[in-house]
């Protein structure tokens, strides 16, 4: 689609994605996958972090290194997103880790902000963002927006399975991101899933019915706020 999308091209990501998008896949294994999943795509979206020469000892001598040149942060986009949290921390394990709250309303499938915890400065900092599922790219869209007021300007969204329209709002409405995905599947129903995908990746993960915020739920019920 464009060079700012990485669609990942791997036998051992293939064999994994299939696992995970089978309905049969119990919620452990299933969060186990989406972890290794995880790793792999952070693997291939830090290929291009810039590093610094270092000089060290090892037990037979000195050493001239390569080291990380800058912390990165990297922002889960909640909750799902917490899933690929552990295999990101896997690859680069003194990344900064920031948390950002979405849900989607069942009805306008917008993202409605909850909650966000991240640094105040993002001015030249890697920033990785995490979301298993690119369905409509409006929470993909919204944390961008978040990361940007920060100072994010290229920032990097990882998730295991793309839909096109969710391809296209983020790459029209950011122009600094870039794409890592093991699978880009055909479209979206009628409910804003993706189709084949494999269903709510956050209620396969937790084990959990909805992503639907308690307070929220009440409100459309007519109960309590």
């Amino acid at each position: 689609m464009t060079e700012r999308l990485h669609v990942i091209d791997h036998p051992a990501v293939a064999d994994r994605l299939a696992r995970i998008r089978d309905k049969t896949t119990p919620t452990p294994i299933f969060r186990r996958l989406i972890e290794e999943v995880g790793a792999f795509l952070a693997y291939e979206a830090t290929r291009g972090l810039a590093t610094r020469e270092d000089r060290i000892t090892t037990p037979v001598g000195p050493a001239i290194v390569r080291r990380l040149g800058t912390r990165p942060v990297v922002a889960p986009i909640l909750r799902a997103g917490l899933g690929l949290l552990p295999g990101f921390l896997s690859v680069v394990d003194d990344a900064v880790v920031a948390h950002l709250g979405f849900f989607r309303d069942p009805e306008t499938l917008a993202a409605v902000p909850y909650y966000a915890n991240l640094p105040d400065d993002l001015s030249g900092v890697p920033v990785f963002a995490l979301d298993p599922m690119l369905a409509t790219g409006h929470s993909g869209a919204a944390a961008l927006d978040v990361l940007a007021a920060r100072g994010a300007t290229e920032p990097r969204l990882l998730c295991a399975i793309a839909a096109p329209v969710g391809l296209s709002h983020l790459l029209d409405r950011h122009p600094g991101v870039r794409i890592v995905t093991c699978a880009v599947d055909e479209r979206l129903n009628e409910h804003g899933y993706i189709v084949p995908g494999l269903g709510d990746a956050g209620d396969r993960m937790f084990g959990s019915a909805t992503s639907l915020p308690a307070a929220y739920r009440e409100r459309r019920a007519g109960g309590p706020a």
